[in-house]
């Protein structure tokens, strides 16, 4: 590993050619280029899940911290490692302070691998706009986590009304074994399926996207059963035309799948780490119109694989935009005397 504190991008994209160079092979086949956006709370468990999601697709990992944006002096740290810790990958981890971290596209552009596709995920709140990110903007794929939001329910809706094709979000990610056994449930019925009931938390966005999946696909208005008794979706339930029902139900690990006039059924319903679902959705740099459709009936939005598959940037200081809101609350809060 390499540290270089209070340093320049110049200097990054050196240390990390000489790296290169020491490690030969290590570094060659990279796939993609990996850019995630982390608090520095959050920067272990983004690394852990880069490292699992590396062994299946080898990448350079760019890894901005922002940190202290109305600092007086802009710093620059970072940490360079090829072929070591992190796995078949060659990573970078920037920590950027004062008004650099507003402009980390002038240090991370220079580190992208040429010729290969770009993948950002915020691994924390998803921003408001991919527009006003650049590191989302020069991005084929776009990976958000709506759980990670105050609301993850109105997070979910700020993606369809924000959303263009190639983003995505690990609470579509990680319903993808509840959506394989479901469909499987179908393998021996040509039955239409009349209602579906999906029983979870009030603000799980699992349920929310598993509802508008279940919408899309089988053009129903699901019932969101909500209950505060499970940490996570519960069960799923489907009514057919010709009187059966069918449930998933979870427990722990496993699912119990029941039928009418057949016997129960135990199947394998594992929560996966973070790693592998962000693997999963390195797999695909297209666009997810499946995604898109679930996304949109979740949320009342139509359309959204129709929509362009570029952005323009979109400057946004949030310095600025915390002093305004503040200026706006003060005044408010003040009366005139009579």
């Amino acid at each position: 590993m390499i540290g270089l504190w209070d340093t320049t991008g110049n200097e990054v994209v050196k240390a990390l050619a000489a790296e290169r160079r020491s490690a030969g092979g290590v570094a060659s086949g990279m796939a993609l280029t990996l850019i995630v956006v982390a608090d520095e709370k959050r920067v272990r468990e983004a690394e852990a899940a880069a490292t699992i999601a590396a062994a299946a697709h080898p990448c350079r990992l760019l890894v901005v911290v922002r940190t202290d944006v109305e600092r007086d002096r802009n710093r620059l740290d970072a940490e360079i490692v090829v072929g070591g810790r992190l796995g078949p990958c060659e990573a970078v981890v920037m920590r950027m302070y004062g008004r650099l971290a507003l402009h980390a596209e002038s240090v991370v552009m220079p580190l992208l691998v040429p010729d290969v596709p770009v993948v950002t995920w915020w691994h924390g709140e998803p921003p408001e706009e991919i527009a006003t990110d650049f590191l989302g903007v020069v991005a084929d794929r776009r990976i958000t986590d709506a759980a990670q939001a105050a609301d993850p329910i109105e997070a979910l809706r700020r993606r369809a009304r924000d959303y263009a094709p190639g983003d995505t979000d690990l609470a579509w990610t990680r319903i993808t074994p509840w959506r394989t056994l479901v469909a499987g449930a179908f393998d021996t019925t040509e039955a239409r399926v009349t209602a579906a009931r999906v029983v979870a938390p009030p603000a799980d966005p699992t349920a929310a996207l598993m509802c508008g999946w279940l919408g899309s696909r089988l053009g129903i208005s699901p019932q969101w059963e909500r209950t505060d008794g499970f940490p996570r979706m519960r069960e799923v339930q489907l009514t057919c035309a010709n009187g059966d029902a069918l449930t998933l139900t979870r427990e722990d690990s496993v699912a119990t799948f029941r039928r009418s006039g057949q016997q129960d059924r135990q199947l394998p319903l594992v929560r996966r780490p973070l790693g592998d679902e962000l693997a999963e959705e390195l797999r695909r740099l297209d666009a997810d119109q499946v995604y898109a459709e679930a996304l949109g009936a979740m949320a009342g939005v139509s359309g959204l694989d129709q929509r362009p598959g570029q952005r323009v940037h979109v400057w946004k200081d949030p310095a600025t935009a915390q002093r305004a809101e503040a200026g706006v609350t003060a005044h408010s809060g003040t009366s005139a005397t009579p």
